[in-house]
C-alpha cells in the first residue's frame, strides 16, 4: 500500500487516434457509433428496506470467477448505456462475474417510491454491496462506477472508510465538484449533453407524477417541470427538496465526491480527461485533497467515459483494459 501522505496524479497513458483528438467525438462516438458488445443478461429485482426496489442485470454466471465487479452507471443511464453494456461484456469474456446496478427507476420499470436517485445517495449501492458480501464471501468483489455512479462511489468509499464489502475501486470520469460541472455543461457544445439527459429526466419524473402523489413533497406541476432549462433548475427544484437537501447549493456541496478522497483506504483508481465536456479543470483534485490509496490518472484528451482508440471502422475503448489491468493488479497482491 501506498504509505505516501498523499495520492498520486499521475499522467496517464491514454493517448487518443488523430481521428478523434476531439472530445465530442470521444464522448459521442461509442454512444451513437460504435456497435454495442453483445452480451446476454439476466435481470434479478432487488427489493430495498424502504419498500422500493432496484434492478440488477447479471453477466451470466462464471463456473470460477477470478472476482466479482458491480457497476454502477451515470446519470439517466442504464446496463444499456455502451459503457455499462461493454465494460460488462469485456470483464465476463475476460472471466469476471459482472453485475450492473440500476437507481432507481433506471431499469426496465419505474420504481415505487417519489424517491429517485442522485449524485451521492449511496444507500442503495451500500445495501447491495452487503448483500453481495453474504452471497459471495470467498469472492473478491470489485466496483466501477461511470460518471454520475463514480462520483457516488467514492463518496462511498469516503464515508465508510473500514468498509469490507470490496477489495479495490474504479472511478471513470466521476464529477468531483457538482456545482462546477452544473455551470460547465450549460455552455458551449455541452448544451446538447444537458437538454438530452434534462429531457429524459423531465419524462421521467412527468410519468411518476401521473403515478405517485408529489403534493405533500415537492412544491412542484407539471407545467414547473416542463419549463426547467439546466441541471441547477431540476436540483433545485426535484433533487434538493426531494431528498432532504436545502437547496441545489446545499446539495452540490453535500454530495461532491471530491470532500471524500482524502478520506479514502480502499486501492481506488480515478480515470479522468481534462477536456471532459461535461465539467472544467476546476474539478480536477490537488495531491492534498486525495488520500494515499487513491490513484488519478489524468488524461489531456479522451472526453467525458470516452477514451477510445483504434480506428473509426474498429475503435477500442482503452478504459476496458485499464480497468483490467488495475483489477489483476489488486487480485494478485491479494493472493
Amino acid at each position: 500500500m501506498n504509505k505516501a501522505p498523499f495520492g498520486q496524479i499521475t499522467e496517464s497513458e491514454f493517448s487518443p487516434p488523430w481521428w478523434a483528438l476531439n472530445r465530442h467525438i470521444q464522448t459521442l462516438w461509442p454512444r451513437f457509433i460504435q456497435r454495442r458488445t453483445p452480451v446476454d443478461l439476466r435481470w434479478e429485482q432487488l427489493d430495498l428496506p424502504d419498500g422500493d426496489f432496484v434492478e440488477l442485470a447479471w453477466t451470466p454466471q462464471q463456473p470460477d470467477p477470478k472476482g466479482l465487479v458491480v457497476c454502477f452507471h451515470g446519470l439517466e443511464g442504464s446496463v444499456r448505456s455502451h459503457y455499462a453494456n461493454d465494460m460488462a461484456a469485456f470483464l465476463h469474456k475476460m472471466g469476471w462475474q459482472t453485475v450492473v446496478m440500476h437507481f432507481r427507476g433506471c431499469g426496465n420499470r419505474p420504481n415505487l417510491t417519489p424517491r429517485a436517485y442522485h449524485s451521492g445517495d449511496t444507500e442503495d449501492a451500500m445495501y447491495l454491496l452487503e448483500k453481495l458480501q453474504g452471497r459471495y464471501p470467498h469472492l473478491h468483489r470489485y466496483a466501477v462506477g461511470f460518471s454520475l455512479g463514480a462520483n457516488m462511489l467514492l463518496k462511498l468509499l469516503g464515508e465508510n472508510i473500514r468498509q469490507r464489502w470490496i477489495k479495490g475501486a474504479v472511478a471513470i470520469s466521476p464529477p468531483l465538484k457538482l456545482a462546477e460541472c452544473a455551470v460547465s455543461i450549460g455552455r458551449g457544445f455541452s448544451q446538447v449533453y444537458q437538454r438530452y439527459l434534462l429531457n429524459s429526466m423531465r419524462n421521467r419524473l412527468l410519468g411518476k407524477m401521473q403515478q405517485l402523489d408529489y403534493s405533500d413533497l415537492l412544491d412542484i406541476d407539471a407545467e414547473k417541470v416542463s419549463s426547467f432549462k439546466c441541471f441547477r433548475d431540476f436540483d433545485q427544484y426535484i433533487t434538493a427538496p426531494l431528498h432532504g437537501f436545502d437547496d441545489a447549493d446545499d446539495y452540490y456541496q453535500k454530495c461532491s465526491a471530491i470532500h471524500y478522497l482524502r478520506h479514502i483506504q480502499t486501492p481506488t483508481l480515478v480515470l479522468h480527461s481534462a477536456d471532459d465536456p461535461f465539467m472544467n479543470t476546476k474539478v480536477i483534485p490537488r495531491p492534498d485533497q486525495i488520500s494515499a490509496n487513491v490513484r488519478v490518472e489524468l488524461s489531456r484528451k479522451g472526453g467525458h467515459v470516452g477514451f477510445m482508440q483504434g480506428t473509426p471502422w474498429k475503435p477500442v475503448i482503452w478504459t476496458h483494459q485499464r480497468v483490467l489491468s488495475f483489477l489483476n493488479e489488486n487480485r494478485a497482491a491479494l493472493a
